[in-house]
């Protein structure tokens, strides 16, 4: 009996330490240690520009220019982020950005999502020629479009204010989310939608119960990068938000640019005020991402 349970413990045991020394061998491979530094190197190269701007953002302009951006601040100064707070209207900016941002995301998904739903689904005559126009408007630059564009918000009384923005890029975005779900839906079951019109669904119950629950996850992504798209734009508003009242963060930041000097602590500092947001968002919806992109790829 003691040399069975010998065996058994010996035999149960092996793999576990065979296993373990896989596991140790395929830790210590060479082609994983140059892996793990390319992969090291790159991150360093991806933060170094945040870094940069955090350090900056607490020196002082005489500690700067003694030392210049790459030294470690002699002390914590502040008065470069409270000399932006007095330059700037930073939580107007902000708050200007947010809501453009997020009804930008919301409504151009809306539209995106239901004319994706007419193309894909519906099948209308000259779909071709529809997307064609639909990947035409995504293709063209801005440069183009911003005589057109600024006479058109001052016909119509939206120059100055955040509304002219938001209802443009609501349609840049839409013709590429347009463009982007008609070929989702266009290769979407036709025995489900079959099956929900003979047990009497209509067509808004089968948009509203069947397809988009089904295509949460992509949409959640294209909110996410219409929301990135449009807070980081700067072309356009710059020119048609030209009252302080109105503007954006990134016009903010570039109106610390003087004729002659920058004081880069300042600019460093709006920099880094300017990244808050951003890294919030990111960190919010960082499973969203992670799990629309990989929506699908394991039936």
């Amino acid at each position: 009996m003691p040399d069975t349970l010998t065996t058994v413990s010996t035999t149960a045991s092996s793999p576990v330490k065979a296993s373990h020394r896989r596991g140790l061998h395929i830790r210590f491979r060479p082609t994983s240690l140059v892996v793990l530094v390319l992969a090291c190197a790159g991150a360093l190269a991806v933060l170094a520009p945040f870094l940069l701007v955090l350090l900056n953002a607490f020196k002082s302009p005489a500690d700067y220019s003694t030392h210049g951006p790459l030294a470690w601040p002699e002390r914590l100064d502040f008065s470069a982020i409270q000399g932006y707070l007095d330059i700037v209207d930073f939580p107007r900016a902000l708050t200007n950005s947010v809501v453009i941002s997020v009804v930008v995301a919301v409504v151009g998904v809306v539209f995106s999502v239901l004319a994706a739903y007419a193309i894909g689904i519906g099948r209308i005559r000259m779909r071709t020629g529809v997307l064609a126009v639909l990947l035409l408007a995504t293709m063209i630059p801005q440069e183009a479009l911003i005589y057109p564009l600024f006479y058109i918000a001052q016909a119509t009384g939206t120059l100055n204010t955040i509304w002219s923005v938001t209802i443009i890029f609501i349609v840049l975005q839409g013709a590429f989310g347009t463009y982007l779900l008609s070929g989702v839906l266009g290769t979407f079951p036709k025995e489900l939608l079959e099956a929900a019109r003979m047990d009497g669904a209509s067509r808004w119950r089968i948009l509203r119960t069947i397809v988009v629950p089904i295509i949460r996850p992509t949409l959640s992504v294209l909110m996410v990068f219409f929301f990135i798209w449009t807070w980081n734009e700067f072309y356009i508003p710059v020119v048609l938000l030209n009252d302080q009242s109105a503007q954006t963060v990134p016009i903010a930041l570039a109106t610390l640019r003087g004729q002659y000097t920058v004081d880069m602590t300042v600019v460093n500092a709006g920099s880094f005020l300017s990244l808050i947001p951003t890294i919030l968002f990111f960190l919010i919806f960082q499973r969203t991402l992670s799990n629309g992109v990989t929506a699908g790829a394991v039936k």
